[in-house]
């Protein structure tokens, strides 16, 4: 079992910066950012592999940046330039394996969320 927990969330303005941390109870193979806007479905943001592979979604390529420290447990995805869209409820989660999906069915472990907001 796998214990996740987000923090980092908040209110900028437009062309600001966020970093999101995801603290880990384990080590999980995979983590994943996903993120859900009012009435749109969750989507996938970021994605990191155990040996650091990572995947992007296109409209944050060059924005985004996820990173994970193994001697902490923790995976972060810092935010720079951000937009109004970018604004959602984001979700860190994990599999136990290496993965790469955008379907949240397929990982097992879920944070509670934090959101963001980017408005002036």
């Amino acid at each position: 079992q796998v214990h996740l927990v987000e923090s980092g969330g908040g209110l900028v303005q437009p062309g600001g910066s966020l970093r999101l941390s995801c603290a880990a109870s384990g080590r999980p193979f995979t983590v994943a950012w996903f993120r859900q806007a009012p009435g749109r479905e969750r989507e996938p943001v970021a994605y990191i592999l155990s040996g650091l592979a990572t995947g992007y979604k296109a409209s944050v390529k060059g924005r985004f940046t996820i990173s994970r420290d193994n001697a902490k447990n923790t995976v972060y995805l810092q935010m720079n330039s951000l937009k109004p869209e970018d604004t959602a409820v984001y979700y860190c989660a994990a599999a136990p394996t290496d993965l790469i999906s955008d379907q949240p069915g397929r990982y097992e472990y879920w944070g509670q969320g934090t959101q963001v907001t980017v408005s002036s």
